[in-house]
């Protein structure tokens, strides 16, 4: 490659070749070129990328490179996350993004898809934490074969736990805390002490996503883990039939009163294919998480199978998604994908408004 002369303002104006489709502008225009300093051949470039390891981000930063290479100089990128407000500086410091995954009823696999999207961010490269806030259900660890206790250090005179690891993640529960048999039966206050103790004393250390399997329903823990944690969005888990899919609605309207991000709809168990005959089977509806999306005005994130090979894999501890190949694998590795997108997307969005506020 040969070495031209080239400043920093001339690089920031070939920059506004690349186009952020989601936002249907330039990432010069939008505010997403933050910092550029050109020196003997090597451009530092600065990128307001929220999602590590999402799909339309990698495709962002490839075409820096290339417009780079055009120009005849090398470029090192960094990213700088922008924040959305105040409490993401004090509240889990070291954690880039919160998805909180939560239904409107019990039995949807909404652990499930918790634990398998958690998986698939971390089969992605990135560094992701597990949070079970299912006190009453705590089942995250057994679907992750984690078993070990957490360790405790005293930082600074206080004690801090340190979480176990499992399949690449960071993994803390209620479910570590107690024996196997032992019912969780605690009134909503001592729940939610017990999460805001957690929240605090947890090391999470840097993590790019930190995943938050939230009770099912719309009570006292979600509010909690809503008006305490930094949630960046919530994605909400439903199967079609349609007693799910109206319980489910109520969770999309308390997400909105307290204006949350939904980062949109996922459809669970959406059709059971025949091993023997190959036909699809659609045992619980069809079609009910699409239509809640469109109804609610919110993304429609995709469907996930019923699939046997789900639960088993959720029984001994081998989450579906780190298969290699098969439909159902595919279906939750491409929910990732979705998700980071759609992380990133709110991520650059907000920039984009921040940086043409600060300019008129």
């Amino acid at each position: 490659m040969t070495t031209t002369n080239i400043s920093d303002e001339d690089l920031r104006d070939r920059l506004r070749v690349v186009d952020d489709p989601a936002l249907d502008t330039d990432i010069v225009s939008a505010g997403l070129v933050t910092d550029i300093v050109v020196d003997d051949g090597t451009a530092a470039v600065e990128l307001a990328l929220g999602a590590p390891h999402a799909p339309d981000e990698a495709a962002i930063a490839e075409r820096v490179r290339e417009v780079a290479d055009d120009a005849g100089i090398d470029v090192e990128l960094s990213a700088n996350v922008p924040l959305f407000d105040a409490a993401e500086s004090s509240v889990l410091p070291g954690v880039k993004n919160v998805i909180a995954v939560a239904s409107g009823k019990g039995g949807v696999g909404k652990s499930t898809v918790a634990v398998n999207l958690a998986a698939g961010l971390a089969d992605r490269g990135a560094n992701v934490g597990l949070f079970d806030a299912d006190v009453y259900g705590p089942n995250v660890p057994q679907m992750l074969g984690a078993d070990a206790d957490p360790d405790v250090t005293t930082v600074d005179g206080e004690d801090r736990i340190e979480p176990p690891t499992a399949h690449g993640l960071k993994l803390m529960s209620v479910g570590l805390l107690i024996d196997d048999d032992d019912p969780v039966v605690w009134r909503g206050p001592v729940a939610q002490n017990t999460l805001t103790d957690l929240f605090d004393d947890v090391s999470w250390g840097s993590l790019d996503y930190l995943v938050v399997d939230l009770p099912p329903g719309t009570g006292d823990v979600q509010l909690t883990v809503l008006q305490n944690l930094p949630v960046t969005g919530t994605i909400i888990v439903t199967t079609p039939q349609s007693v799910a899919v109206k319980d489910t609605r109520r969770g999309v309207q308390m997400f909105g009163e307290y204006q949350a991000n939904v980062l949109g709809v996922v459809e669970n168990m959406s059709g059971f294919v025949c091993p023997n005959c190959g036909d699809t089977h659609d045992i619980f509806g069809e079609d009910g998480g699409r239509s809640l999306a469109e109804e609610v005005d919110v993304p429609y994130l995709g469907s996930l199978p019923l699939d046997p090979a789900i639960r088993m894999g959720a029984d001994t501890g081998q989450p579906i998604v780190r298969r290699d190949t098969g439909e159902t694998a595919t279906a939750f590795q491409n929910l990732a994908a979705t998700v980071a997108n759609k992380v990133g997307v709110l991520r650059r969005h907000h920039q984009q408004q921040t940086f043409v506020e600060g300019n008129n």
